[in-house]
């Protein structure tokens, strides 16, 4: 390109990464609009008038296009056979379109500014949809840039030739900037029909810590480590759950780094987050236990395995650790692995325990499962492992019944066979409820009269509890 406006066409195009050639459009279709405006206005034309440039003057040129046709009804948008004939000779054909050249230069002031409005227009719309284009396919993806300037608490950051945004909301609380200072963020959103920074911005999103593991932990990098989880409560704490597909690497070391460093590099990024690594696993009770981290563990019960409730038991001096301050402990903790989690301290559970078997010892107010043959020890460990009702005694297998209760096989399946007999007496006394007075009811099973309907029966001795508590995180502060 040589002239002047060719050169301008082309410096346009390389500062704004568009094609010249939608500039080129941009500009004819800015002479066609001021052309049209100003000819129905002047003249009340209805021509059809179309523009093209012309790549060795450099200027647009403006045509009014004619159809030809046998016989003429709009005199402005047609030119019959026989006229077109006398121009163009015998080449000339029906449906086929004439150009005639037409000035631009009487278009005036007001057209030029019109022109100039289409064309940014024009060449705004084709940036945004370059940008778009190529971002769209770049979500989750990490970025640098600098902050620019600052729109009531939202920041705007220039990443190359274009602007993003990182809003107020996807801004980390521990985190201050300067214009100018350098910042780093994962692609949350590209939006193809809005104004402003099409790019949105996060710092708070988990995907910016994963992909800031990934950067440090050469083992993220090549796979042989896998991130399986990550929560965060951006400023304050995170969790990442870690799995190793090799035997003989540890996860968490890998993630650590020697003596910290691979970690603490991810930290300071963070502006000091504290993050909890931990190993990932199969058994909801090995992952609970994991994610409860740094507060050591004594058991993990599952309460519901369907509504996905576990009850967790810690030490007493642990109970603060584990659910950590305003229970954000414990909060991240049933984030990360998907678990509602009720935590308890030995004392509690201790507690709750004893009220259940001073419960037990009134029999109008429940009714008593007997466990023929067994030692209050025996009860407590059946209790511990949440063999404690009728329905979870009658639910486990026998090995298992035998294995927790310390008796062989054969005691295990009478002890069920005793609990059966006594739930199934229950529900016939319950049957007979209708027709019989209470006394007679309380006979049928060898109790004292009841003034209310017979709750569900439950495990005689030391070590029967309740139905657990509502699990839930449980918030309490250290």
């Amino acid at each position: 390109m040589g002239n002047p406006l060719q050169q301008t066409i082309e410096a346009l195009a390389k500062e704004k990464g568009i094609e010249p050639e939608v500039i080129v459009t941009a500009i004819e279709d800015a002479v066609l609009t001021a052309s049209r405006r100003y000819y129905s206005r002047e003249f009340k034309s209805t021509e059809h008038l179309r523009t093209k440039f012309n790549y060795d003057t450099g200027q647009v040129e403006l045509f009014v296009v004619r159809q030809i046709v046998e016989e003429v009804t709009d005199p402005e948008t047609e030119i019959s056979l026989a006229e077109a004939r006398e121009l163009y000779g015998d080449e000339a054909e029906v449906d086929m379109e004439i150009e005639f050249p037409k000035p631009t230069d009487v278009l005036g002031r007001i057209a030029a500014q019109t022109a100039k409005q289409v064309i940014f227009q024009k060449v705004r719309e084709a940036e945004r949809e370059n940008v778009y284009e190529e971002y769209s396919d770049r979500l989750g993806e990490v970025v640098v840039g600098a902050v620019k300037r600052f729109e009531n608490g939202d920041i705007i950051v220039e990443s190359g030739r274009v602007e993003a945004l990182l809003p107020r909301r996807e801004q980390s609380r521990a985190e201050n900037y300067t214009t100018g200072d350098r910042i780093r963020a994962v692609i949350r959103e590209v939006n193809k029909n809005t104004k402003g920074p099409q790019i949105i911005l996060s710092r708070t999103d988990p995907v910016l810590l994963i992909k800031l593991f990934e950067q440090e932990v050469p083992e993220i990098y090549d796979g042989t480590v896998t991130i399986r989880g990550a929560v965060r409560e951006a400023g304050d704490r995170a969790k990442v759950a870690v799995y190793s597909r090799e035997r003989d690497v540890d996860p968490v070391g890998a993630c650590v780094g020697m003596k910290g460093t691979r970690v603490q590099t991810i930290i300071r990024e963070l502006r000091g987050e504290k993050i909890d690594i931990v190993d990932w696993s199969e058994d909801p009770v090995a992952f609970v236990t994991n994610a409860i981290s740094p507060a050591r563990v004594q058991r993990v019960t599952i309460v519901d395995e369907l509504e996905k409730v576990v009850e967790v038991v810690v030490e007493d001096r642990q109970l603060s650790l584990a659910i950590g301050k305003k229970g954000q402990n414990v909060r991240l903790a049933a984030k990360l692995t998907g678990w509602k989690i009720d935590i308890k301290s030995e004392e509690e559970k201790r507690r709750e325990v004893e009220a259940q078997l001073a419960g037990l010892g009134e029999a109008e107010e429940t009714a008593t499962l007997t466990l023929p043959g067994l030692e209050e020890e025996q009860l407590l460990k059946l209790s511990a492992a949440g063999l404690d009702t009728a329905d979870s005694l009658l639910a486990a297998m026998p090995a298992e019944l035998a294995a927790v209760a310390g008796v062989d096989e054969a005691t295990a399946e009478e002890l069920q066979a005793a609990v059966r007999e006594q739930v199934a007496a229950v529900e016939r006394a319950a049957l007979a409820a209708a027709a019989q007075p209470e006394d007679d009811i309380a006979a049928a099973v060898g109790m004292e009269p009841l003034d209310e309907a017979e709750p569900e029966p439950v495990a005689t001795g030391a070590g029967a509890g309740p139905d657990p508590a509502p699990a839930g995180e449980t918030d309490r502060g250290d």
